[in-house]
C-alpha cells in the first residue's frame, strides 16, 4: 500500500504558475529525498528538482532554475512544486518519487513513483 499520487496539473498559458502535490501514503516521507521528473512526448524522462532527506538540500535543473521550488510538509506527508513563469517546453507529464540518500538524476535510484500528473502549457 505504499504510494505517492501527484495532483495539481491542468492546462495553463506561457506565464503562468502552477503548484504540484505530491502526497504519500503507506509510509512516511521524512527520511527520503524526494525527485521531480518529467517525461515530455518522444523524449526521455529528466530530473527537474531534488529535496533531499537529511538537510533540505534542494537542487534544480538548470532549465528551471529560478523559476520552480520545491518543498516539502512532513507533517502532511507531502511535497510540492511551485512552477512559476511557465513556457510551452515544460508541458510534459510530471512524476515525483522518491529515493533513499540519494538526490541524482539517477531514475533506477528512486524506490517509488507516483503515476504523474499532465503540466501543458500553451496559448
Amino acid at each position: 500500500q505504499v504510494q505517492l499520487v501527484e495532483s495539481g496539473g491542468g492546462l495553463v498559458q506561457p506565464g503562468g504558475s502552477l503548484r504540484l502535490s505530491c502526497a504519500a501514503s503507506g509510509f512516511t516521507l521524512d527520511d527520503y529525498a524526494i525527485g521531480w521528473f518529467r517525461q515530455a512526448p518522444g523524449k526521455e524522462r529528466e530530473g527537474v528538482s531534488c529535496i533531499s532527506g537529511s538537510n533540505g538540500t534542494t537542487y534544480y535543473a538548470t532549465s528551471v532554475k529560478g523559476r520552480f521550488t520545491i518543498s516539502r510538509d512532513n507533517a502532511k506527508n507531502t511535497a510540492y512544486l511551485q512552477m512559476n513563469s511557465l513556457k510551452p517546453e515544460d508541458t510534459a507529464v510530471y512524476y515525483c518519487a522518491t529515493a533513499r540518500d540519494y538526490c541524482g538524476s539517477n531514475l533506477y535510484k528512486y524506490r517509488v513513483w507516483g503515476r504523474g500528473t499532465q503540466v501543458t502549457v500553451s496559448s
